[in-house]
């Protein structure tokens, strides 16, 4: 009997070690992990220099209190900033709580200039955003919101792709449009980069911020640091998690002066967010993910990645409807329900989980080998020849 809550469909198979791309059962069994704690371990399971910092990081200092000076975080703040569109950085432990605060970012920053009543933020419908009651609202799903009412105000939405609709719901209360740059949850859907582009401009024009959730997106998982980068905007708030901690919980909120100037001392505040231990592991993190060289190592596998996965699809057209994605976020969509997809990529040794609209969801560790994508390439193949 288990003592846990129910609230997890857990797959009956549970894992001792894990090693770079690959996870190890107790009885030895080797399975090629491209899920990867879904986007998080962006460095695959025991990575060396990760394991190196908090070794010698939990001799020294593990958590203090944000009363005080915390000069490992005063570090990987710098180097985000100097990374990004970022003027100032707020940690957080999870991509939730980081979204969660870059809407209490957008709101107070609205108040602190005399418009307190500019307080809607507004989203796309079905998307995700975390699993907090105010972010199960913000993402609009009746699925994540059944049963959890009375509803949070303050969340408008539109449709995913559905220009004129977002247009229209923009008032003179609207503080912000959040978007994911890449819907992960929502089946591996892209914003174009000239969306992205007519976004900004729509945000200038209206006088409101543009959230660009990257908690799934970001920290190298779409071949550049963040997945708007190709796009050239600059975004007003960036909640990040997932990636930035290799595995480790961090999340963050990056700003740009303007809004920052709003968050005063007691505004907001996080326990053990930015302790010493984990914004060791998110120094060492960054110093690997936001070099040129790996990152332009990402899109390269990325490409032969796709490319192959596309080439899967010419060769089973009644199975696979489309291949979706960016960098090493990856979906492959079905025509018909993945879980007997999935289930079997697993009876063959390749663990990858569902999204939203059939989607296959496929995600390496960045530094994943060729060799490894090879591996999963040939086990996607068989199982489309055995369901053909």
């Amino acid at each position: 009997m288990s003592y846990l809550t129910k609230n997890y469909n857990r797959k009956k198979i549970s894992f001792k070690r894990g090693k770079g791309a690959y996870l190890y059962t107790a009885n030895g069994s080797k399975y090629l992990d491209f899920v990867q704690g879904i986007a998080v371990n962006c460095l695959g399971h025991s990575n060396p220099k990760l394991i190196k910092t908090i070794k010698d990081q939990s001799k020294k200092l593990w958590h203090v209190s944000n009363a005080f000076e915390i000069p490992e975080g005063e570090k990987l703040a710098k180097k985000l900033c100097q990374k990004t569109f970022a003027d100032y950085v707020m940690f957080q432990n999870s991509g939730a709580e980081a979204t969660e605060a870059a809407i209490k970012v957008a709101r107070r920053y609205f108040y602190s200039i005399g418009k307190p009543n500019k307080n809607r933020i507004l989203c796309v419908k079905n998307s995700f955003h975390g699993r907090t009651i105010a972010s199960i609202f913000a993402s609009g799903s009746k699925k994540m919101t059944e049963g959890f009412g009375p509803k949070v105000p303050g969340f408008d939405h539109f449709i995913f792709g559905d220009h004129k609709s977002l247009k229209k719901k923009i008032n003179k209360n609207t503080a912000a449009i959040m978007i994911e740059n890449i819907m992960g949850e929502g089946g591996i859907k892209v914003i174009p980069d000239f969306c992205l582009r007519e976004l900004r401009k729509l945000c200038n024009k209206k006088k409101i911020l543009l959230i660009a959730d990257s908690v799934q997106d970001g920290v190298g998982r779409s071949g550049d640091f963040f997945a708007f980068d190709q796009s050239k905007i600059k975004p007003d708030i960036v909640p990040i998690a997932k990636g930035i901690g290799g595995g480790f919980p961090i999340g963050a909120v990056l700003m740009n002066k303007k809004v920052a100037a709003g968050m005063t001392p007691g505004t907001h505040g996080s326990t053990f967010g930015g302790n010493p231990l984990a914004m060791a592991v998110g120094n060492t993190v960054m110093d690997i993910v936001s070099n040129r060289k790996f990152l332009n190592n990402v899109k390269k596998l990325s490409k032969y990645f796709l490319w192959n996965l596309n080439f899967i699809k010419q060769k089973y057209p009644r199975i696979i409807k489309e291949i979706r994605g960016r960098g090493l976020l990856v979906g492959v969509q079905l025509y018909k329900d993945q879980s007997r997809f999935i289930k079997k990529l697993m009876d063959n040794k390749l663990l990858t989980i569902r999204a939203a609209e059939n989607v296959v969801r496929i995600l390496p560790p960045l530094n994943v080998k060729k060799s490894e994508l090879d591996q999963a390439l040939k086990i996607i193949n068989k199982v489309c020849t055995e369901l053909k």
